[in-house]
């Protein structure tokens, strides 16, 4: 059984820093009080009376204790707050979702705290401790505290991923945040091997093994949602390096619209996956969304006359009404197995995690010819790179020709934050990268983020998809037949098809990214 905890629940006599913390504008349509609290007002009143009553101290002056409160004049809880700090009390109403959501961040510890007030030289030395040592070490109060504070700032930070890794003299910690990672104050390297201990005990993984990688799992809930996290090991020369997968099961499922595809687009998809049969395909590295994109596609076609089975490694978030199937390679149950076997579920509509080899790919495409909607992902760098990586597999074209329907290529890029966001002039510098690319014209108005607290400084905060979306016409098919490459293919599809990086120079002259973002995306392939 995974180890469930709840992280966010730290207590004020831990909370040591000084300064105050900032929020303000919007986020996924929600607009924000702007509710400072300062050190002061903060340390005045306990957290769990706080939390009780759902007020916020946001400042002292002159005597009296200005809180945000989301039942105002109620006088018993105003002559508590009396009682308790010999101060008058001045109420703002504020709404209790925005109140909470401020108590958490506030009434917590930061690793920086955390790490100023550990005592290294109680830890030195860890590293070449026993088994025993380093096993009592990692269930240490501090250690625990660690551990869970790295994850909660984690979560709190919109982070995708958390890689702690080991070097001679430090031990690196770094989070995943829009796609890029950004480091954090790093934890004492005496305690590297209590922690990456803790995190395995967490993880039901073996902490006597550290020369071999290892994967687990942890569920926590944080803030009232369950969050899965999965956890990877790798042996380095200076030690485990630790990565762990954010995976928040309780994240509103997005629309394609919503994910970034443009009205004609979304209706085209749409026309592609409500065939009642075919193979339809999400191309793109690592991290790009195409489960993401997936899991939009399968809400939007469900329907309780449909049966509707997914094969995933692992099953990231669960969909009402379809049976989620996940694979266990060590007891032998891999996609290709596990496909054999849920076609004998008589499903109406298949979801493959990954087609991965040959095998997979054939029984998928089988599938699809004989009656079921077959929908699955490939890495490649575009849309048509997914027939020759089709047929590097060994799958007939033929079989190919016949079978695929459609296929939607996909990178994810930062948007410019809404709360700094200005006008910028593009540096001649950018205009020629650009021009090298291939991008014709640069010109109209674009914008950038100049960095604010609500992006941390980074002028940018969420993502958003850029997309080429191929259909598979009879003049492609007749490629596909002929096994013509695939930039023939491209070039045949360009006649009616949006490319990722036209959509791309779209976005930027919305204002959505910027254009130093696709240059970082996209560079890697000619802008058309």
């Amino acid at each position: 059984m995974s180890h469930s905890i709840e992280v966010s629940e730290l207590q004020l006599s831990a909370l040591t820093g000084n300064g105050s913390t900032t929020r303000i504008g919007s986020q996924d349509g929600q607009v924000f009080l702007r509710l400072n609290a300062s050190p002061d007002a903060v340390r005045a009143l306990p957290v769990e009376f706080v939390k009780a009553h759902r007020i916020l101290p946001l400042d002292i002056q002159n005597g009296t204790l200005h809180i945000a409160t989301a039942d105002p004049g109620n006088q018993r809880v105003i002559d508590d707050i009396r009682l308790l700090t010999g101060l008058e009390v001045r109420e703002s109403p504020a709404k209790a979702s925005e109140i909470l959501e401020r108590i958490a961040e506030f009434y917590q510890v930061t690793v920086e705290q955390m790490v100023e007030n550990l005592d290294s030289t109680q830890s030195a030395g860890s590293e070449s401790r026993n088994l025993h040592d380093i096993e009592v070490m990692a269930n240490e109060p501090t250690v625990i505290n660690l551990v869970n504070v790295i994850i909660s700032t984690a979560l709190r930070e919109r982070a995708s991923d958390i890689h702690l890794v080991p070097f001679e003299e430090t031990l690196q910690l770094r989070y995943r945040i829009d796609g890029l990672l950004q480091e954090k104050p790093p934890p004492p390297k005496q305690l590297h091997a209590a922690l990456v201990s803790r995190i395995k005990i967490m993880a039901e993984m073996n902490i006597a093994e550290r020369y071999l990688p290892q994967d687990g799992h942890i569920q926590i809930h944080h803030r009232g949602a369950r969050v899965d996290i999965r956890v990877g090991t790798m042996p380095t020369i200076y030690g485990e390096s630790v990565v762990m997968r954010l995976l928040e099961k309780n994240s509103k499922l997005f629309s394609p619209r919503e994910l970034g595809l443009d009205e004609k687009r979304c209706a085209l998809l749409n026309t592609l996956v409500e065939k009642p049969h075919g193979l339809f395909l999400t191309t793109g590295p690592t991290g790009s969304g195409k489960t993401t994109t997936l899991y939009a596609i399968l809400s939007g076609i469900y329907a309780p006359e449909k049966k509707i089975l997914t094969i995933e490694d692992p099953v990231e978030y669960e969909l009402a009404g379809v049976a989620q199937i996940p694979v266990r390679p060590n007891r032998g149950f891999t996609f290709a197995t596990g496909l054999r076997s849920i076609l004998r579920q008589d499903p109406d509509v298949v979801m493959v995690g990954e087609i991965r080899d040959s095998e997979t790919a054939e029984i998928a495409i089988r599938a699809a010819l004989t009656g079921h909607q077959v929908f699955s992902t490939l890495h490649t760098n575009d849309a048509a790179g997914a027939v020759t990586r089709l047929l590097d597999m060994g799958v007939e074209a033929f079989l190919i020709s016949s079978s695929l329907e459609g296929v939607l290529a996909q990178r994810l890029v930062r948007k410019i934050c809404s709360n700094c966001k200005v006008e910028w002039a593009i540096p001649d510098a950018m205009r020629a990268r650009l021009v090298s690319f291939g991008a014709d014209h640069v010109d109209g108005r674009f914008y950038h983020g100049t960095g604010c607290d609500e992006c941390r400084g980074t002028g940018y905060r969420g993502r958003t998809g850029i997309f080429e979306l191929l259909a598979v016409t009879p003049e492609l098919r007749e490629l596909i037949l002929q096994k013509r490459s695939s930039a023939e293919i491209k070039a045949a599809a360009q006649k009616s098809m949006i490319t990722m990086h036209q959509d791309a120079l779209q976005k930027a002259a919305a204002g959505i990214t910027t254009l130093e973002e696709i240059v970082r995306v996209a560079s890697a392939d000619k802008i058309e």
